[in-house]
């Protein structure tokens, strides 16, 4: 069989975990994945899937070999539209992803204008309150917020944002303005685990911190929740600056200890980089590189 074509078919098990998943994906029988599989693994001389009457697995060297296929089978499909001539006109799908509140805000009018302007191409927008892998999950473009470690990741730096502590003028009407970090002991918290998921903050620069041990009264995984509730009066949250910039200008919440917060944190869009280079990748980046860079609550 076809190298190219028993790669494809172990990227789709490999994917779905299942046979009959990757046969509908693939429009194949599921005898036909079966011989395909099996042709892949005689060809290796290796276990690439272990298989029980109830799901599929991949092997060690089973999951090395889809990461090191998925990259072999991008770099193919982006050889053939260089060659085709497509990178004038993008076209196909393209995946993006970001946290909730940023991919609502700030990423989703690029996507809309990016679909209208481009009729052949397709999005797949993944907004999620947790850190992406893009080559694990097959991802094209990424906002990222926070320092990166070291990778094989482009990054192109767009912004930066804080973290800030806000609260109700009605609540700090109620129960006084704290002054230093450590009036926060005396006061009810809200934590949005999303943004601040330990409860000892950190504020001041990195070289001399200091540190405050909170005790919420409310823990939410949302941060539209933790929102909702500060600015209902509830208490005082950490979010970051551009989360709030809408309640803050409308004088629904004020920032407080703006004098001890920490430096601001980097706002970068990530992609994988490629020898080709796809277009629709490379005019997605442009159009959203533009935005973040020009918006207000970013810079």
């Amino acid at each position: 069989m076809d190298q190219i074509h028993l790669m494809s078919v172990f990227v789709a098990v490999g994917e779905e975990e299942s046979f009959a998943a990757a046969a509908r994906r693939m429009d194949l029988s599921p005898a036909a994945v079966t011989r395909a599989i099996s042709a892949l693994e005689e060809k290796l001389g290796v276990k690439l899937l272990l298989r029980t009457t109830r799901n599929v697995r991949l092997t060690e060297a089973g999951r090395r070999y889809l990461d090191d296929t998925r990259n072999i089978l991008s770099s193919i499909a982006e050889a053939n539209e260089a060659a085709a001539g497509v990178n004038s006109a993008p076209k196909g799908n393209l995946s993006v992803t970001a946290s909730v509140l940023f991919g609502k805000s700030f990423v989703m009018p690029c996507i809309v204008r990016f679909l209208n302007e481009y009729p052949e191409v397709e999005v797949s927008a993944y907004f999620l309150d947790r850190v992406v892998n893009l080559v694990d999950e097959g991802i094209d473009v990424a906002v990222r917020i926070g320092h990166l470690p070291d990778s094989s990741l482009k990054a192109l730096r767009v912004g930066q944002v804080r973290r800030v502590l806000c609260a109700s003028p009605e609540y700090l009407a109620r129960n006084g303005v704290p002054q230093h970090p450590a009036d926060l002991l005396r006061h009810t918290i809200v934590a949005a685990s999303g943004v601040s998921p330990r409860v000892e903050w950190k504020f001041g620069a990195a070289d001399d911190p200091t540190m405050v041990r909170t005790q919420p009264r409310l823990t939410v995984t949302s941060n539209d929740a933790a929102i909702d509730a500060v600015v209902s009066g509830l208490g005082i949250c950490r979010l970051l600056s551009y989360q709030v910039a809408h309640e803050l200008k409308a004088g629904r919440l004020k920032i407080i200890l703006a004098d001890y917060e920490e430096a601001p944190s980097p706002v970068n869009v990530l992609h994988r980089e490629s020898k080709y280079g796809s277009s629709k990748v490379r005019n997605f980046i442009d159009l959203l590189v533009e935005h973040l860079r020009a918006h207000q609550h970013l810079n």
